[in-house]
């Protein structure tokens, strides 16, 4: 059994009020997620008992930081079937994927391909174009379907020889379908491209096998997941990582250098890890991955989207709502309501002390597919109970117009 009440009092968080003095229904968890205490007390340690840097000196606080780094790395390992050496400690998913696509650039010429989809994130485009103007390489996309989901069919129509990278989103951050990985990272693997995955929206809430999927690469981050902010991974099978030279350069990524510029890299993942980490954040990162597992994804999943149906089901009598998710294979539900702009309506649910977000969701070219130029978004996490549900309901639909959120007293 779900026990959301245990769940629930691990987060500080939630025992506070919106600003309006009512409480706290936080549902914009594809922005970020609140922490339990178990990893606000793992940070802290760092601070109050064991701070110190890793792999710069020799003595006992060093030398256990550096345990500490190998075993986050260790359980990240774990947490998604690859090996500890394929996993590079980054900020998160966007410094991933631009240290990826900065990297990978080299590879690439004026003649390659790399594909991505309308529907992804800014850090799963802006990377990649920046890649393009480097290397010359041109951007396409894949086809959206009418759901506005990326199909194995559609994939089939755009990927040819001349494709090098191909990189999407696990999960869609706006619409929350689910891509089917496994095959579409076979089919590019027969033309000769790597896959690139983008696991923001997917490793938190879904058991990810990085080896059963046969991806190249794939990213995520903490703070998404119960974690720190300013910390993620970029996981790359490591004879593909070790061949690619680091974007960064300075202590602690090189073996030697001399003065007429040769630079020695160490091997992967400690050549992308130039500089010192933020240590603090590795230690919370292995904490909310231990909380996650304790509950277990399927049982998060399964809750997420328990409650997702029961939040479309309460909805689907009102016809000025519009859904363009319906479905979604995630804790996503995007909408609006007729005539009313995405941002006034996510004012209004904050006057009732409801957070959701609202706007382009950092993926500017699915305006076009969805024909808005912003949509409202909400998502659930695995400490969202049916009272937040409840209450998001009631305010969309009794919570008054705009005019109530201003002038509420």
């Amino acid at each position: 059994m779900y026990d959301i009440k245990n769940i629930r009092s691990q987060f500080p968080m939630l025992n506070n009020k919106s600003m309006q003095g009512k409480p706290l229904v936080f549902l914009d968890n594809c922005s970020t997620t609140f922490k339990p205490q178990c990893v606000i007390d793992a940070i802290e340690k760092y601070y109050t008992d064991i701070t110190s840097n890793s792999h710069r000196g020799d003595y006992d606080l060093c030398y256990n930081m550096d345990v500490q780094v190998e075993e986050t790395r260790n359980t990240v390992a774990k947490f998604i079937n690859c090996e500890s050496k394929e996993v590079v400690f980054t900020s998160g998913t966007t410094d991933s994927l631009n240290l990826l696509a900065s990297s990978y650039a080299e590879k690439l010429n004026k003649d390659d391909v790399i594909l991505i989809s309308e529907a992804e994130h800014a850090s799963n485009v802006l990377a990649w174009f920046k890649a393009a103007e480097l290397s010359g390489a041109t951007i396409k996309y894949i086809p959206l379907n009418e759901e506005g989901r990326i199909t194995v069919n559609n994939f089939r129509k755009v990927i040819s020889n001349k494709v090098k990278v191909v990189s999407i989103a696990q999960i869609g951050n706006v619409l929350g379908y689910l891509a089917d990985i496994k095959t579409i990272t076979k089919i590019a693997h027969e033309y000769g491209a790597i896959m690139v995955v983008d696991a923001a929206q997917s490793a938190p809430h879904i058991a990810i096998d990085f080896k059963d999927l046969d991806c190249d690469f794939l990213a995520f981050s903490a703070h998404k997941m119960c974690g720190p902010t300013g910390i993620g991974v970029l996981v790359g099978k490591y004879d593909i990582l070790n061949s690619l030279n680091p974007s960064r350069l300075g202590g602690g990524m090189n073996a030697k250098f001399f003065k007429d510029g040769e630079i020695q890299y160490l091997d992967a993942p400690t050549k992308f890890e130039a500089g010192t980490l933020n240590l603090a954040s590795i230690i919370g990162f292995k904490a909310a991955i231990e909380f996650i597992q304790s509950i277990g994804l399927d049982n998060i999943h399964n809750h997420e989207i328990e409650l997702r149906d029961y939040a479309l089901s309460r909805l689907s009598n009102y016809e000025n709502i519009i859904m363009y998710n319906k479905t979604a294979d995630s804790g996503i539900i995007t909408f609006n309501i007729k005539d009313v702009f995405a941002q006034d309506e996510a004012t209004l649910l904050n006057s009732h002390g409801i957070a959701i977000r609202s706007g382009q969701h950092c993926a500017k070219l699915l305006n076009e597919f969805l024909k808005t130029p912003a949509t409202c978004r909400m998502s659930i996490y695995l400490y969202t109970s049916k009272e937040d549900i409840d209450a998001f309901v009631e305010a969309i639909i009794n919570g008054g117009d705009i005019l109530d959120a201003f002038f509420n007293d």
